[in-house]
This record gives structure tokens, sequence and C-alpha cells, in this order.
């Protein structure tokens, strides 16, 4: 199994969820994976741990999620592993309910969104994001 943290999607990975539609409710499944210290990518200068960067960007991306009836269904840090292994664990997870997909695709585009994710790349050194839903049974 090949395990990558990312901290942005690739354009493959875009336009399959694009292709989905609309699949009715979703939930993102994010582990995250924080720098020590932010690293800016236009190069400012901060004395921002990792986890404080992207606690900027969280709480802005929690008005937006509010504003489209989405909710953090679930937010806690890691401990260690019990079943399985990998090479280094991720600091941290939290589930979002999302009302659908497209809405999450149309956040995510959003100039609201984009205005504050800097801090979220400066904060994170990676992240996995894995879509999931309801079961349909």
């Amino acid at each position: 199994m090949i395990v990558l943290n990312k901290l942005h999607h690739s354009d493959e990975q875009w336009e399959t969820l694009a292709q989905m539609g609309d699949i009715g409710p979703v939930y993102m499944i994010n582990m995250f994976k924080f720098r020590e210290r932010a690293e800016y990518p236009d190069g400012r200068e901060s004395d921002l741990s990792g986890v404080e960067a992207y606690g900027l960007y969280g709480a802005e991306t929690a008005k937006l999620l509010s504003a489209m009836g989405a909710t953090i269904a679930h937010s806690s840090e890691f401990v260690d592993m019990i079943v399985g292994e990998v090479e280094n664990l991720w600091d941290s997870m939290a589930i979002v309910d999302y009302p659908s997909l497209p809405q999450f695709m149309e956040m995510v585009g959003s100039d609201a969104w984009q205005k504050h994710a800097i801090h979220r790349e400066a904060g994170l050194e990676g992240q996995l994001n894995i879509l999931a839903r309801k079961p349909t049974v």
C-alpha cells in the first residue's frame, strides 16, 4: 500500500469528483499531519506553529461550513496505532458532513475559501482527504 500525504488534490482526482455529480450527503474524512512551524508559501515570517496556522484557516472555514449546512461531525487527535502499521502516524483527524459533493466542491473553489487557504498550506505538512457517503442499503 502506498500512502502519500498531499496538500492539494490532483487534476485527475478533482475531475473524478466532478463526474460523480450529486451522490447525496457525503463525509470528508480528513487526516492531518502538521508542520512543526508554519511555512507560508508567500515567504512571510511567522512565529506560528503548524497547528496554530491551520487553526486560522479552520476558524474561517467553519463559518463557510455553517453557511452551507455542513457540520464537523467529529474531530480528535491521534494517540497511537492499535491495529496495523504506518511509518508516521497522522496528528489529528476530522470528519465533515456535507449536504452534497457539489456543495463541497463549490466551497473549495470559492474566493472566500481561497482567501484563507494560505493558512492551511502553511500549517499542513500533508493530509489524506477521503470521500465517504452514507450507505444506500
